[in-house]
């Protein structure tokens, strides 16, 4: 059966999807409103604060291996109704999360100009990226905290208190940028530090609020602030065991994507890392929604594995490549109309615009093969216990064939947007990969106790 007649997975789907889709719409957009608001500075201003956010991209990317940590073990237990163990395992998650972070405060509070430069070589970007750099790396530990907790709660399937945190978090920081940017409300015009300010306020406001409804709204988890330091050797190693490739796997990608800054950043070509900046904020509009729907269905999928109904969840898989493929497909049409619309928005010379147009119709057809791979090798194989798999899979792509065709293509002084199709590459070559491994279903494993 290609599609699952079970109501169930269709009503859980859409009701998980939802506030995730809308809450990583939200967090675009405070992505997105810092991008527009400072791009009206003019290019110097959006390549520092873009060259100012890669270590912030880093600190996503491990954040977000230890969320998928918490989400796939908590899921499966969330499956057999274990909410010690999900406490355990939450704790676990945010003690790591923030040493990562506390770490990256440190580096970029001290050598703000020397992290700037690994990316580039100009001095204005350098000067305006350390400013904003130098600001924003104290907002690291917050954002951790509270992206962390969001996890746990997803993992019971409330998704809608993150949400909530992101709108929040939205209203302050382009209240904020409103007035730091440009200087109104009686503070001065501070330009790319005063979004760096507004930003660290934001992320301050989002952890106030999630804590304070863990502690005292929510009541599957009922966590205590004790809670917080519980220790499970047991869970501990289960956690290690089975987060380490995730972790490991996300670090992959953040080597990926500094690397392809840095290789972008010295392009020959005019207007290259401002277009790579507005293209990124397409790409990341348009993984909103197949990001929300590939988080749902990762928490369904670690939900039935960890309850015991395998050829359930075969006939799910089946049906999620479908509307994964077709989604991909109705993605990439909108990506390649908007395009020029979107790149109005920004106050860029004639030059980066015309990257922008180029990179982002290269992302018109890469991200088909984003929405199908990603919920395929995300929300079914890492999901589902299979790991160690996705993070070899990833590793051989960006090693093997993403970086070096860049880099080649780079020394062959080939036209930018051939070095960013380069990096993009792999969204589409490894969609083989996930068709062949999904629909051999020797990634369902039970990783609960």
């Amino acid at each position: 059966m290609l599609m699952t007649r079970d109501r169930s997975f269709y009503r859980s789907l859409f009701m998980l999807s939802i506030p995730i889709a809308l809450q990583n719409l939200v967090t675009f957009s405070v992505n997105l409103a810092d991008s527009v608001m400072v791009g009206a500075l003019g290019d110097s201003a959006v390549s520092g604060m873009y060259m100012g956010n890669q270590i912030q991209t880093l600190l996503q990317v491990f954040s977000g291996g230890i969320e998928g940590a918490i989400l796939i073990l908590a899921a499966q237990y969330w499956g057999k109704g274990d909410t010690a163990s999900i406490r355990k395992i939450a704790a676990i998650g945010i003690r790591f999360s923030i040493a990562f972070a506390a770490l990256l405060t440190a580096i970029c509070a001290i050598f703000p100009e020397e992290v700037i430069s690994l990316f580039t070589h100009d001095s204005g970007t350098i000067s305006t990226g350390a400013g904003y750099l130098g600001i924003v790396c104290f907002s690291y530990v917050f954002f951790c905290l509270t992206q962390s907790l969001i996890a746990a709660m997803r993992s019971v399937e409330t998704a809608r208190i993150g949400l909530v945190v992101s709108l929040c978090s939205l209203i302050v920081n382009v209240i904020l940028n409103y007035a730091m940017i440009y200087g109104h409300f009686g503070f001065p015009a501070m330009g790319v530090r005063g979004a760096a300010i507004a930003t660290l306020i934001a992320r301050m406001v989002e952890s106030a609020i999630m804590l304070a409804y863990v502690f005292r709204c929510d009541r599957k988890l009922s966590f205590r602030p004790s809670d917080l330091l519980a220790s499970d050797r047991v869970l501990l190693r289960d956690f290690i065991r089975y987060g380490l490739p995730i972790i490991a796997g996300q670090l992959v990608w953040a080597a990926n994507m500094l690397a392809g800054s840095a290789i972008m950043g010295r392009q020959t070509d005019p207007g290259a890392v401002v277009a790579m900046s507005i293209a990124n904020t397409v790409n990341n509009l348009a993984y909103v929604v197949m990001n929300g729907m590939s988080g749902a269905v990762g928490i369904i999928t670690g939900k039935t594995i960890g309850g015991g109904h395998e050829e359930r969840m075969k006939e799910y898989a089946r049906t999620v490549q479908v509307i994964f493929l077709l989604l991909g497909l109705v993605t990439g049409a909108s990506v390649f109309l908007i395009r020029r619309p979107f790149i109005s928005l920004y106050a860029v010379s004639t030059e980066a615009a015309v990257q922008a147009a180029r990179f982002i119709t290269v992302l018109s057809v890469t991200i088909i093969g984003t929405c199908y791979q990603a919920a395929s090798l995300f929300g079914l194989v890492k999901s589902g216990g299979d790991i160690s798999f996705v993070f070899r899979n990833d590793f051989i792509f960006v090693f093997l064939v993403v970086l070096p065709s860049a880099v080649i293509a780079t020394a062959m002084h080939a036209p930018a947007w051939i070095v960013f199709a380069c990096l993009k590459c792999d969204q589409i070559l490894k969609c083989f990969v996930a068709v062949v491994k999904v629909n051999s279903f020797n990634w369902m494993k039970n990783l609960t106790r």
